[in-house]
């Protein structure tokens, strides 16, 4: 499925579906592409959000962590959501958790799919290397446990993103930003109800990263998946969509029971 792009102001997005919002928030290298099956089984219960983060546009000293989480703050508020399931995956996930810990009020609950904000291993000490395309294919398989899922596709979008300066520059202030901002003693804040959906064999943010989430962060539940890397929602997309569809519905059961 193709999806209308809509521009409003500075804000460039997708918007699919009717009911509370399910805001998606891609990570550093992230696509559209990424999110394709949740997009098209969530659409059809929710209204499935997902905001074209300013991954290369926002100015030097605002290309970090906070600085997206704010613009993801005044896209939000310019479109007015409430009642708000926010999931993020990689450094979207870490975008979502800046985002909650400092405007909690209009989420509803919050889903992390290896998440950094704790920890995370880049994709490698020389890494963006620039030129050598079969060195991009092999760091673009370790995201996943098939490396048959490092697509053509996908390796040319991050080949083309490595081979732009000024794209790398901002690539590397923000993997360094997500490095600074451990959040690790801010976490027992949140109160939302949170799923943690991880890859078993995740080599970006290990397996240990998400018991840490769950550890941190008060109403957690953590869901490890087999055979499974850095991106559930790409690779495993039925058994993601499963976890991610219970336990939306258990925390609308559990609304309308306290109503």
């Amino acid at each position: 499925m193709n999806y209308e792009i809509k521009q409003k102001d500075k804000f460039k997005y997708i918007e699919i579906g009717e009911g509370e919002p399910l805001v998606l928030l891609h990570g550093l290298f992230g696509a559209l592409s990424n999110f394709r099956d949740l997009i098209d089984h969530f659409s059809t219960h929710y209204k499935v959000v997902v905001p074209m983060l300013p991954l290369f546009e926002l100015d030097i000293f605002h290309t970090t962590v906070g600085g997206l989480a704010k613009y993801v703050y005044r896209f939000i508020e310019a479109q007015n959501y409430y009642n708000i399931h926010m999931l993020g995956n990689s450094l979207g996930g870490h975008v979502a958790l800046v985002y909650i810990l400092k405007h909690p009020e209009r989420i509803k609950t919050l889903t992390l799919t290896g998440s950094s904000g704790l920890f995370e291993n880049g994709m490698g000490d020389s890494y963006p290397k620039r030129g050598d395309r079969e060195y991009i294919r092999k760091k673009t398989e370790l995201t996943f446990y098939d490396p048959a899922m490092a697509t053509e596709d996908l390796v040319n979008e991050v080949f083309e993103i490595t081979n732009n300066r000024i794209k790398v520059i901002k690539i590397i202030a923000l993997a360094k930003s997500a490095i600074r901002n451990n959040l690790g003693e801010e976490l027992n804040q949140i109160k939302q109800p949170t799923c943690l959906i991880w890859g078993n064999n995740d080599t970006i943010t290990p397996p240990f990263v998400a018991k840490e989430f769950q550890s941190l962060i008060p109403n957690s539940e953590l869901h490890l998946i087999d055979k499974c890397g850095h991106a559930p929602m790409m690779e495993v997309p039925t058994e993601f969509n499963a976890i991610l569809d219970n336990f939306l519905a258990t925390h609308k059961q559990t609304a309308a029971t306290l109503a």
